[in-house]
């Protein structure tokens, strides 16, 4: 499990009637993002966490444009496959409406 300031820790109740608890990461502990973290949890109290199986880390939304960069190249990628296609129908109708 590895995070990042700023995300979010969910840990789901593991028994009937526990609450789920959430929270925000303020502070990595571990090497390279890995536990403990602190956690300051919605309702207030902050504690150091080591999270088990039961918990989920949620990536803060970054404005990270390496990630828009490489999705937009993907989407013109197929476009670009798109509009070749289209080219070749174009070019098939033409020679149809020629006869």
């Amino acid at each position: 499990m590895q995070a990042a300031i700023g995300d979010r820790l969910l840990i789901r109740g593991n028994c009937v009637g526990t609450p789920d608890k959430c929270g925000e990461i303020v502070e990595v502990h571990g090497k390279a993002g890995e536990p403990p973290y602190l956690v300051r949890f919605d309702d207030g109290h902050t504690g150091l966490v080591f999270p088990g199986p039961d918990a989920l880390v949620e990536a803060k939304a970054r404005g990270g444009g390496a990630r828009k960069a490489a999705s937009g190249a993907k989407a013109t990628g197929r476009g670009k496959g798109t509009a070749g296609a289209g080219a070749k129908r174009g070019a098939t109708r033409k020679k149809s409406g020629s006869k």
